[in-house]
């Protein structure tokens, strides 16, 4: 009979226990966010900033944030290796083709743009080419691409894309081993889009810089959308800032709160997987608040 007792009270601690783990598996993360390190996966570094946000300047804001370590690319390059000179265990950098008169809208169409590239990724160790823009699909670009794609898998690098879900299909209508980061996830793509995109091509990752709002719905809870993308594809999702123009930077602390705001809503598995784990994996990287401080 004291064995019989024994044997169902260990049972019924464990079903305890076991349901205890189940709900904590579902339980939002809360305040507790606030404890964990952010990997900002759209930073950039870019010739205005240089004056105003010196790459000590840029490390303190990271650490006042909880950033432990960040995706850089800029206009110039030299930005993006200032800061990775700087603060070398706290930059991921990355190759963004701007420079001179090659911008957003031409790039592409410069001359000599594939040997730049090339020249710059043998001088610098960049993780990614990009955030470049898409602007209007020309498949006549296809050429640049091609060689800009084989750039990139020689050295097992992304692409990181800034563009609606048409030139997303056409790069990976080039190669469909093509590593792509899908910048803002779109930015203007409606959320059911996104999902699709996401959906047919498993190997998509993308960063949510300038999402936060629409993710939160402009309110306190998580846009139904946003949700259904958000546990769908937890392994394939990024925050980011995108410090684009100075104001960003100013702004900065507003902008990692409502990054952790949105966190807040998701269980600590998932909120840890985007707010730093992917990026672990995707960079090889070990991120953690114990780099605060730290160059």
């Amino acid at each position: 009979m004291q064995n019989r007792l024994f044997v169902l009270t260990i049972a019924l601690t464990y079903a305890f226990t076991s349901q205890l783990s189940a709900d904590d598996a579902h339980t939002p993360i809360g305040d507790a966010i606030v404890d964990v390190p952010i990997f900002d996966a759209h930073i950039h570094y870019k010739e205005p900033a240089w004056s105003d946000y010196s790459p000590a300047s840029i490390i303190e804001l990271m650490d006042r944030n909880g950033v432990a370590m960040g995706l850089v690319s800029s206009t110039p390059d030299e930005g993006t290796i200032m800061l990775w000179e700087h603060a070398p265990n706290r930059i991921v950098p990355e190759l963004r083709p701007y420079h001179g008169d090659a911008g957003s809208s031409n790039w592409a169409k410069a001359t000599g743009m594939a040997e730049y590239l090339e020249s710059r990724l043998n001088s610098y160790p960049h993780e990614g080419i990009g955030e470049f823009h898409i602007h209007r699909l020309d498949k006549s670009d296809a050429p640049l691409f091609r060689h800009v794609i084989q750039i990139a898998k020689e050295r097992d690098i992304f692409l990181h894309v800034h563009s609606g879900d048409d030139p997303i299909r056409w790069l990976y209508s080039l190669d469909p081993n093509v590593k792509i980061i899908w910048a803002h996830a779109g930015l203007g793509t409606p959320a059911k889009d996104v999902y699709r995109l996401m959906k047919k091509y498993p190997d998509l990752v993308a960063d949510t810089s300038l999402r936060e709002h629409d993710i939160l719905a402009r309110g306190e809870g998580l846009n139904p959308d946003w949700e259904k993308i958000i546990y769908a594809f937890p392994d394939r999702l990024m925050v980011g800032s995108d410090t684009w123009v100075n104001s960003q930077w100013d702004n900065y602390d507003a902008i990692i709160a409502s990054n952790r705001r949105w966190l807040a809503h998701l269980p600590r598995e998932i909120a840890e997987q985007i707010a730093y784990k992917n990026a672990e994996r995707l960079f090889g990287r070990r991120i953690s608040m114990d780099q605060i401080g730290t160059r």
